[in-house]
């Protein structure tokens, strides 16, 4: 699974499995360069620059997942277990989908919802969350 900043929600499971994957083939790509190189044929120059470029490409990408793990590992202790990560613009969705799920609030009730000030309920929930930047965009987890 590719994870990029535009998903709503992302597993820490499936930051640590991308890294492994990006570090793996990148370690790969670096094995293939160097076998490329002992063959000495002069078309190889070509075969290796593009080949950097992937690698670039890749590394570009580890470093940004690399620096999402940095920042909220510290602050999670189930990141190796599965911890979310909820996207900043998607968390007042996420709050009010949490208290319906933990039965705070029903699922039908039309009242009191529609009195609940979910701008105030929104963010006292952050209070038990650690803001990450996740290349550029805000991710919130659950800090514990």
């Amino acid at each position: 699974m590719e994870i990029n900043n535009y998903m709503n929600i992302i597993d820490s499971r499936d930051v640590i499995a991308d890294i492994e994957e990006l570090e793996t083939n990148i370690e790969r790509i670096n094995d293939e360069i160097e076998e490329l190189k002992l063959e000495e044929d002069p078309l190889n120059n070509e075969k290796i620059e593009s080949i950097q470029d992937e690698i670039k490409d890749l590394q570009e990408e580890l470093d940004i997942l690399t620096y999402l793990e940095d920042q909220a590992e510290p602050y999670c202790s189930n990141w190796p277990y599965g911890e979310i990560l909820i996207k900043d613009s998607y968390f007042s969705e996420y709050a009010e989908e949490l208290a319906r799920d933990i039965g705070s609030i029903s699922h039908d009730d039309s009242w009191p919802l529609n009195h609940i000030d979910w701008e105030e309920a929104v963010e006292e929930l952050k209070s038990d969350y650690t803001q990450v930047d996740f290349d550029g965009e805000d991710y919130w987890i659950r800090s514990y």
